[in-house]
């Protein structure tokens, strides 16, 4: 697959998507709102944002816009042999603006583009996409990309805790996070030294730990509130997590919050 490069203007109404393949957008007319991976920005003309590959992106365009739009799959010429470091664009999402040379280069490619085919055929789509991420690459490359946003945790327990007696995947938890499955997965791990598996079992865990202290309720009722398949599978999981049974861990529980006997007066 080669370099495509486009022009379209984006929808007005909020989407979202994640494609396996890297882009550039780049504002022509209007106004654009990204938020790419849980890092959010907006731009005008002549500025534009970094949208690497499988990246969960939000986007969406405001009033008459118009956007350049490059798409770069990996294997892409303007990404391998001699220009393999301009892969490292593609390190993080950022947003940029474009600074004189390159809007004059940005205007020197949309006429390129009116007097070809579109979009251009052969190589040529991948000389003038190497040539515009070669300038990026050198102006971007000494500046400091944006940091790692951090997952906000109390809001995926709200999340988690909402949906507790239900199925729970790791693409529901991602899509609250707003993230690709697989950069959520990545980015969980690295927070929290625990894969989203671990994490929800943990809180499934407290759910029943709770109920077993606070409520009479039947076990295979506790079960079912805090997401067990069965009765079976919470006490399989007490054991593990608790080294004994959920009955014997309910005894333990009330033995332990019943007040002490006041001594005799003598």
């Amino acid at each position: 697959m080669r370099s495509a490069i486009r022009q379209i203007p984006l929808d007005t109404a909020t989407c979202h998507h994640a494609h396996d393949y890297h882009q550039i957008v780049i504002g022509l007319r209007g106004r654009a709102e990204f938020e790419i991976s849980g890092l959010g920005g907006a731009f005008e003309a002549l500025a534009g944002c970094i949208v690497p590959a499988n990246h969960l992106h939000y986007y969406a365009g405001t009033g008459d816009n118009r956007q350049l739009i490059l798409d770069l799959p990996a294997e892409a010429p303007a990404l391998t042999g001699p220009h393999h470091e301009l892969a490292r664009l593609f390190d993080a999402p950022r947003f940029f603006t474009l600074d004189e040379p390159l809007k004059h280069y940005l205007d020197f490619l949309l006429k390129e583009l009116e007097a070809t085919s579109s979009p251009p055929a052969g190589h040529q789509g991948d000389r003038l996409a190497a040539t515009l991420l070669g300038c990026l690459h050198a102006r971007l490359a000494n500046e400091e990309a944006a940091p790692r946003p951090r997952l906000d945790l109390p809001r995926l327990d709200r999340f988690i805790e909402r949906h507790i007696a239900g199925r729970l995947s790791v693409a529901d938890l991602a899509r609250e996070a707003c993230l690709s499955e697989a950069h959520f997965r990545h980015c969980f791990r690295e927070q929290t030294g625990l894969s989203p598996w671990q994490y929800v079992r943990r809180k499934r865990l407290e759910t029943a730990h709770r109920l077993l202290g606070d409520s009479r309720l039947p076990l295979s009722e506790i079960a079912a509130l805090s997401g067990f398949a069965n009765q079976s599978a919470l006490s399989h999981a007490c054991r593990q997590a608790y080294g004994q049974p959920p009955s014997r861990l309910r005894h333990r529980l009330a033995t332990a919050a019943s007040p002490r006997h006041a001594p005799a007066l003598s």
